[in-house]
């Protein structure tokens, strides 16, 4: 590089990142044809925290605030000292910023139904969903084991990720807790700290941390729920054989006004009240059934014809 390259070449003295999307996590500063000055100033927000990479390792960590960037935390990093090198700096260096503010309002959902036991059906095929919450904790370990050498690394780009660890932790929080499908829906929030417990060390491994876990909704598949639906319309209808009368009741009104009058007001009535009893019957076995009819009586014998008279010895005739 000649003179006049290493001229127009642009130095930075001012670092910083203000966030101009949702969801980044990392990015680096575009380092491009642009060298550091020496003294140059760092600045890192709230919410923020920089990593200094220099020759390809992490030099330093920087927290929220104002940073002089010099020789007791970096290399001078100038053109100026390396004119036998022909204008050429050896120093790659390269800052990364990561946001470290809260990453709301991430889904979490079983994309097929999972089959646990459930004491009161057996065996049963579940759906879950709710929300969940995290930020980067631990700068160093995400880049090194997520982020990377990226430009931007956004939260979209882990979502996949994570959410399939979610779902894996979740399927055996739910098979392990023996909670009744029937009483899910009132310690849904037990089982969302649950969770959230057995997913914490998985964030921490690539440095981020766990703030939130929510469990918004536990059901059934369509086929199973209307099965549920209708045990449950049984058990609210208690005395079949009261409700059927009160259906009759019902239809009174109704069978009084279409066309028929009164007969067809009593052929609604005694359809009814056939339906209930033998709804009744169907469903209560055990009920005793109703006497029989006693046996008309017997009616009486015909008298019986008299017997010839014996014949008469002398004579062979009878008498």
């Amino acid at each position: 590089m000649g003179l006049g390259k290493f001229i127009k070449k642009q130095f930075v003295d001012v670092i910083q990142w203000t966030e101009d999307a949702e969801g980044t996590l990392a990015w680096r500063f575009p380092m491009a044809d642009m060298e550091i000055q020496y003294g140059g100033k760092l600045t890192v927000r709230e919410s923020q925290m920089a990593l200094f990479v220099n020759e390809g390792k992490v030099a330093d960590a920087f927290g929220p605030g104002l940073h002089t960037l010099v020789t007791r935390n970096i290399p001078v990093l100038t053109n100026l000292q390396h004119w036998d090198k022909g204008f050429e700096s050896p120093f790659k260096s390269d800052v990364y910023f990561f946001s470290t503010r809260l990453q709301v309002n991430q889904k979490w959902g079983t994309q097929n139904p999972i089959t646990i036991r459930d004491k009161d059906f057996g065996a049963v095929r579940l759906r879950m969903f709710g929300i969940y919450s995290y930020k980067v904790a631990n700068p160093l370990v995400f880049h090194q084991k997520v982020g990377g050498t990226r430009d931007v690394y956004r939260a979209a780009d882990l979502e996949g990720q994570l959410r399939n660890t979610i779902v894996g932790a979740v399927s055996n929080a739910f098979a392990q807790s023996g909670i009744p499908f029937l009483d899910m829906a009132a310690n849904t929030w037990d089982l969302a700290k649950r969770m959230q417990g057995l997913l914490a060390p998985g964030f921490e491994e690539i440095g981020l941390a766990l703030d939130s876990f929510v469990v918004e909704n536990v059901s059934l598949p369509e086929e199973l729920q209307k099965r549920l639906d209708e045990r449950i319309g049984m058990n609210m209808v208690g005395n079949l054989d009261q409700y059927a009368k009160f259906q009759a009741a019902q239809s009174i009104p109704i069978a009084a006004a279409n066309s028929g009058g009164a007969a067809g007001l009593g052929a609604g009535l005694g359809a009814g009240m056939g339906i209930g009893q033998a709804m009744a019957n169907a469903l209560n076995p055990a009920l005793p059934a109703p006497p029989a009819a006693p046996a008309p009586p017997a009616a009486p014998a015909p008298p019986a014809a008299p017997a010839p008279p014996a014949p008469d010895p002398a004579t062979g005739k009878g008498s």
